[in-house]
C-alpha cells in the first residue's frame, strides 16, 4: 500500500468528494475546506474585496476588524495586490484591529501598530485617520477610558460589517483567553502561557513577551455583521475541532461564535484533519471501503477498545459504526488477518532494504544493494531528533548517507552562545597569539553589539556569522558521531531563511536551485525530508515546498526515476499509526545513541529560543513519541519494541 502525502482523493481514501463537502452532521459552524491556506486567503480576500466595492457603489464606508498574526497575512498580500494590479481603493474603508500587548511601543517590531502598516497599511491608500488599534503606550489608569472610547467609535462608525479571526492554540479569539465571557467587552487581559510561549520565538523568548494585552472582547466580535475565522496547518487541528464540534464553553472562547448567525470558517486541509467528517468519516456518510481507509477505521476501532486486531469481533464493529465494511468484506476474521498483515509489512530493520531478500511485502528495495542516501534536514539537528536512529542504521548496513542541512539556524542560538563562542575565539588567538588587527576590531563589534542589543534587534551578519558556525559544528559533531564523515556533510544555507527573523522571505528560485543543485550532485537512490508540518514557526513548510518543487522540475530525469522519497515527522508530532508505511524499530541501546547524537546539538538544549508550547526539550519529545508509536504497534498486537522511528513515502513521479 503506497499513501500519497497531504492529498484527499477518492482513489486514496475512498472519499466521495461531493459528501466529503457537505456532510456537516458533527458541525455547529459552517465551514469549508480548502486546498491550501493561499486559496482559502484568497476567498477571504475575495469577501472583503467585494463588500468594498458595493459600499463604493452605494457611495457608503466599509467597517472591518482586522486580526494579526501568521494567518491573515495572505489575506493582506491579496488585498495588497488587488489595490495594486487592479485599482482597488480603500478610501471608503474603516478598520479596528482586535489587540495589542501591553506594554507595548507602536515602533516596537513586536507592535501590532508596525505589524499592519508593513503587511497592509503601507501599502494600500486607506486614510490613516480610518485605521484603529489599541494602544498599548498608555498608563494602566488610561486603559480603561480607552477602552470605552473604542468601543464608541466602533459605534459610531456603523458597526464592524466583516470581522476577520485567527485562533489561538488556546481557543483564543483576539486575546480573548480561555475564562473570558460572551458579554466581555474591550478589556487589558492576562494572557494565558501557551499564549506567551507560541509568541516567544519572535520576542526571543518567553521572558521578554508581554504578560498583558488589550483585546476587543467577546460581545465586541459577536457584533460584527459576518465573521471570517481562518486556520491554516496541523497545529490549529485539535482546538478547530473543539470550536466547530465540542460544546459552547468558557474555555474554549471560540466556540461562542456558534451562537453568531453569520460565521464562516475558512481551513486548509492540515487544520481541518480532526473534523469528523474527515478523520471518521464513516460517522457520518457510506464511504467508498479502500485499502487505507480500511487500515484506519480498524487501527481506530482497535486502539478506542485497547483490544489486539486480531481479538476484535463483529459486535465491535456493528457498536462502532463498522457494520458497512463488515457487510462488504466481511467476515470479521478476514478484515482483522488483512489488517494485522498491512501494519506487519511496515515493520523493517532494513530502511535501506534487505539485500538477496524477497522485498515483495517489505517497505523499501533490496536492490541496489548500497544505496546512495540524501537525507534534508531543515534545521541543523532535525536530522537526529527524527530519524537519528534510522540514520544510523543505515550507516551500519553500508549505505552512503549524505546529509544536508537547508537553513543555518542561527536564529536558534542565544545571544549567550554567541558571546562565549566569541570570547573564546579571541582567548584561543591571544593563546597562541595569532592575533590580528582584523580579528580584535572583529571581536570588540560582536561583544559590543551583543552587550547593547535590544529585545527584537536584528543580529549583525557578523554575529549571524558565529550563531551559524556553532550549529555547523554541532552538526559536524554529531554526524561524526554516529559514523558520517564530514565530506558528505552539507550546508545549504537557504537565502529565505537569513533575514535575522523569525519571519522570513518566501520562498524563491534560488532556495530551489540550490536544492535541485544538491540532488543532481548526489543522485540519490534515497531521499529523507521533513514531514512535520506542525513546526509552528514554519521552516519545515517552506523547506518542504522547495523539496517538492525540485523533484517536480527533476522528476523526469533518468536518475530520479529509481529515487524513492521518504518523509519523517518527531520534532513536533509523529504520523497517524495508519498512515506509517515504514517503521523502523529501535533497542535501548540505539535509543540511547540517538539521544546523544542529539545532545551534540549543545546550543538546542535548556530552555532554547524556540521552545513552542512543550516544555520537553527536543530529545525528549522524539523519544517520547517514538516509544508511543512502539507502545501503539504493540496495542495493535504486533511485536513489542523499545521504540520506532516512522515514514511515509511521497510519490512525485506519477
Amino acid at each position: 500500500m503506497e499513501t500519497q502525502f497531504n492529498t484527499l482523493n477518492e482513489n486514496e481514501l475512498g472519499l466521495n468528494m461531493e459528501n466529503f463537502l457537505t456532510d456537516r452532521e458533527f458541525e455547529h459552524l459552517n465551514t469549508t475546506i480548502y486546498e491550501d491556506a493561499k486559496t482559502g486567503s484568497k476567498w477571504i480576500a475575495q469577501e472583503i474585496i467585494s463588500l468594498i466595492k458595493k459600499r463604493q457603489q452605494e457611495n457608503k464606508t466599509v467597517v472591518l476588524g482586522l486580526a494579526t498574526g501568521s494567518s491573515p497575512l495572505k489575506v493582506y498580500e491579496e488585498l495588497i495586490r488587488a489595490h495594486k494590479e487592479d485599482g482597488l481603493s480603500f478610501e471608503n474603508v474603516i478598520t479596528f484591529n482586535l489587540d495589542e500587548y501591553y506594554p507595548m511601543l507602536p515602533e516596537s517590531v513586536h507592535s501590532y501598530v508596525r505589524f499592519m502598516k508593513e503587511n497592509l497599511f503601507d501599502h494600500i491608500d486607506i486614510k490613516e485617520e480610518n485605521t484603529h488599534l489599541p494602544d498599548g503606550t498608555l498608563s494602566m489608569e488610561e486603559v480603561p477610558e480607552f477602552c470605552r472610547n473604542y468601543e464608541l467609535q466602533i459605534r459610531q462608525a456603523g458597526g464592524i460589517d466583516i470581522q476577520l479571526l485567527g485562533i489561538g492554540r488556546t481557543g483564543h479569539i483576539g486575546f480573548n483567553e480561555p475564562g473570558s465571557g460572551i458579554r466581555s467587552r474591550t478589556r487589558m487581559v492576562t494572557l494565558d502561557q501557551l499564549t506567551r510561549r507560541d509568541a516567544a520565538p519572535s520576542f526571543g523568548g518567553i521572558n521578554n513577551v508581554p504578560r498583558r494585552a488589550i483585546t476587543m472582547g467577546v460581545g465586541s466580535i459577536m457584533e460584527a455583521r459576518k465573521i471570517l475565522l481562518m486556520a491554516w496547518g496541523n497545529g490549529k487541528a485539535p482546538i478547530i475541532r473543539e470550536a466547530v464540534e465540542g460544546p459552547i464553553t468558557e474555555s474554549v472562547p471560540t466556540t461562542f461564535l456558534q451562537e453568531h448567525p453569520n460565521v464562516d470558517v475558512i481551513l486548509d486541509e492540515a487544520a481541518a484533519e480532526k473534523l469528523t467528517r474527515i478523520d471518521f468519516p464513516w460517522l457520518v456518510r457510506d464511504i467508498v471501503w479502500t485499502d487505507a481507509m480500511i487500515k484506519k477505521a480498524v487501527c481506530h476501532l482497535s486502539i478506542s477498545l485497547g483490544k489486539p486486531v486480531l481479538k476484535l469481533t463483529t459486535e465491535d464493529y456493528n457498536e462502532h459504526g463498522l457494520d458497512q465494511l463488515v457487510t462488504i468484506y466481511g467476515p470479521v476474521h478476514d478484515i482483522n488477518i488483512k489488517v494485522f498483515n498491512m501494519l506487519q509489512h511496515t515493520i523493517t530493520g532494513w530502511p535501506g532494504g534487505k539485500p538477496n531478500a524477497d522485498d515483495s511485502q517489505r517497505p523499501e528495495r533490496a536492490q541496489p544493494e548500497s544505496k546512495r542516501v540524501l537525507v534534508f534536514s531543515p534545521h541543523p539537528d532535525d536530522d537526529v531528533i527524527s530519524m537519528g536512529g534510522t540514520i544510523q542504521r543505515l550507516v551500519d548496513q553500508g549505505h552512503e548517507v549524505h546529509i544536508a542541512y537547508q537553513t543555518s539556524g542561527n536564529i536558534a542560538v542565544m545571544d549567550d552562545d554567541a558571546r562565549r563562542f566569541a570570547k573564546f575565539t579571541k582567548a584561543f588567538n591571544d593563546r597562541f597569539k595569532i592575533s590580528t588587527q582584523e580579528s580584535c576590531s572583529l571581536h570588540k563589534e560582536i561583544i559590543g553589539f551583543l552587550d547593547m542589543k535590544e529585545t527584537g534587534d536584528i543580529d549583525t551578519p557578523s554575529v549571524r556569522s558565529i550563531k551559524t558556525s556553532i550549529r555547523q559544528e554541532e552538526s559536524i559533531a554529531a554526524c561524526r558521531y554516529i559514523g558520517i564523515e564530514e565530506s558528505r556533510v552539507h550546508f545549504l544555507n537557504l537565502p529565505f531563511y537569513e533575514t535575522g527573523r523569525v519571519k522570513k522571505l518566501p520562498l524563491g528560485d534560488n532556495d530551489i536551485q540550490i536544492i535541485t543543485d544538491i540532488i543532481q550532485e548526489i543522485q540519490p537512490h534515497q531521499i529523507y525530508a521533513a514531514g512535520d508540518l506542525a513546526d509552528p514557526h514554519g521552516t519545515h513548510r517552506v523547506c518542504l515546498d522547495g523539496i517538492f518543487a525540485a523533484l517536480n522540475g527533476l522528476k523526469n530525469e533518468e536518475s530520479m526515476q529509481n529515487c524513492w522519497v521518504w518523509l519523517y515527522r518527531g520534532a513536533w508530532h509523529e504520523w497517524p499509526i495508519n498512515e506509517i508505511e515504514m517503521a523502523v524499530p529501535m533497542s535501548p541501546y540505539q535509543v540511547l545513541r540517538k539521544r546523544k547524537s542529539i545532545f551534540y546539538h549543545e546550543s538546542q538544549k535548556d530552555g532554547v529560543v524556540f521552545q513552542g508550547s512543550d516544555s520537553r526539550e527536543f530529545w525528549q519529545r522524539a523519544e517520547e513519541r517514538n516509544k508511543e508509536t512502539a507502545h501503539l504497534y504493540n496495542q495493535l498486537g504486533l511485536a513489542e519494541y523499545e521504540a520506532m522511528e516512522a515514514f511515509v513515502r511521497y510519490h512525485f513521479i506519477d
